[in-house]
């Protein structure tokens, strides 16, 4: 068994930064486990631009953002260990491992930093009916067989979801010459940021219906048609809305799931509303020593915020290495009207300020964020406009986290005046 003082699960940009972050505070016996063949993740097959602007200031592609931290971590004692699948992570920060190279293998680490990434919903979680047929692809199945295996998968396309993936997409089939015939979605919103679906279907004349879904597919070997149907307030298709599409492709943007089987393996606790593990603000699981952050803890729409996550969880591990730990009772954080979920889960008293990330469940206007102690209200934060595919943050310094007397916290949005 080899030891490690930090093991980093996972070479794409969260796991990257994390280790970066923990080399920058003093540990240099780093170790991270890809199973891919190079570092960088899912940046690698991510050729559009709009990555970086927060975290360098510049606009960048997705491997020019990714190849930006690789050399970084090149420039440390950082080792990288490619091809290499971790099979199984214990309570005891245990990680057994499997390589082409190496074989069979495992390692004792001093702490942990999950940072898997997430995989995309297939057409079997999403039970969609019909012939099983060829041309039915999920988006980022698709992203890589065009950008980086030069496969082109199809030349009358429909889309099925609104996720940010689904809509780039529809723009690089267009712009590889396939006729993207629509965009459809279940919800009556978009799941995507809304830069994307003005740069990537508006700009492009690609049709987006909202409250649809496909209901059946046809096709012998290769798709031939998809059947779209309106569905109701309660996601029924409706009889008589049928729209049928000639096409050879479906690509399928419906969401994305946290990579977390390790996380259950070792019995990591499992938040249902993020499919993440439950972490503290400084993104240690319920394991000592095992921290989480990037897509493995919720899914994120920027990786700018993946790598400022990661830089945390770095420097979080590295004061465990340390001998640093946060001080505190416990307060639990609680999502209140039409807030899906929070993160952190939990926050230690005394800090100096914690910053709260969060998803809405509906689209709102004019409307507020209220932080609420039991029944007092200790923060309220205005917002404009505030949809599920934007992830919204906000910062509760000190004076605010001193005025806390119980041993909740709950985020809600305020109701509108009836």
């Amino acid at each position: 068994m080899t030891k490690h003082d930090l093991v980093v699960i996972g070479g794409g940009p969260a796991g990257l930064a994390a280790a970066l972050s923990a080399w920058n505070a003093g540990i240099r016996d780093i170790l991270i486990l890809e199973r891919d063949k190079e570092a960088g993740g899912i940046l690698n097959q991510c050729i559009h631009n709009g990555f970086g602007l927060h975290h360098f200031k510049e606009e960048l592609t997705g491997p020019e953002y990714a190849g930006r931290y690789i050399a970084l971590v090149k420039q440390t004692g950082v080792e990288i260990r490619t091809d290499t699948m971790v099979l199984e992570l214990d309570e005891n920060r245990i990680l057994h491992t499997v390589s082409p190279k190496h074989g069979y293998e495992t390692f004792q680490a001093g702490a942990v930093v999950l940072a898997m990434g997430c995989r995309e919903r297939t057409r079997g979680a999403i039970s969609i009916p019909g012939a099983r047929c060829s041309g039915i692809f999920t988006a980022g199945a698709a992203q890589r067989f065009m950008n980086m295996e030069g496969y082109m998968v199809g030349k009358r396309v429909v889309i099925l979801g609104s996720g940010d993936i689904g809509l780039i997409m529809a723009r690089r089939m267009t712009l590889e010459g396939a006729k993207v015939l629509a965009c459809v979605e279940l919800m009556p919103y978009s799941g995507g940021l809304n830069r994307n679906i003005v740069q990537c279907l508006h700009d492009f004349d690609i049709p987006l219906y909202l409250s649809h879904t496909v209901t059946d597919i046809r096709g012998k070997d290769r798709l031939e048609q998809v059947v779209v149907s309106k569905v109701d307030d309660k996601r029924r298709p409706i009889p008589g809305t049928e729209m049928v599409f000639d096409c050879d492709t479906l690509l399928l943007s419906v969401g994305l799931l946290p990579e977390n089987e390790l996380s259950r393996q070792a019995g990591i606790a499992i938040d249902p509303r993020t499919n993440g593990p439950v972490v503290w603000e400084n993104r240690e699981t319920s394991i000592p020593g095992v921290f989480a952050c990037g897509n493995v803890l919720h899914v994120h729409d920027l990786v700018d915020y993946v790598s400022a996550e990661s830089e945390q969880a770095g420097q979080a591990a590295a004061a465990f290495l340390l001998g640093a730990r946060p001080e505190g009772s416990e307060i639990r954080l609680v999502n209140g009207f039409d807030v899906g979920y929070t993160v952190p889960q939990h926050i230690h008293r005394g800090l100096d300020s914690v910053e709260i990330f969060f998803r809405v469940r509906n689209v709102r206007k004019d409307t507020a964020i209220r932080v609420m102690d039991g029944e007092n209200q200790i923060a309220r934060f205005k917002r404009e406009h505030m949809a599920p595919g934007e992830m919204e943050t906000i910062k509760l310094p000190k004076v605010l986290l001193d005025r806390i007397q119980g041993d909740t916290l709950t985020i809600e949005i305020e109701e509108a005046a009836k």
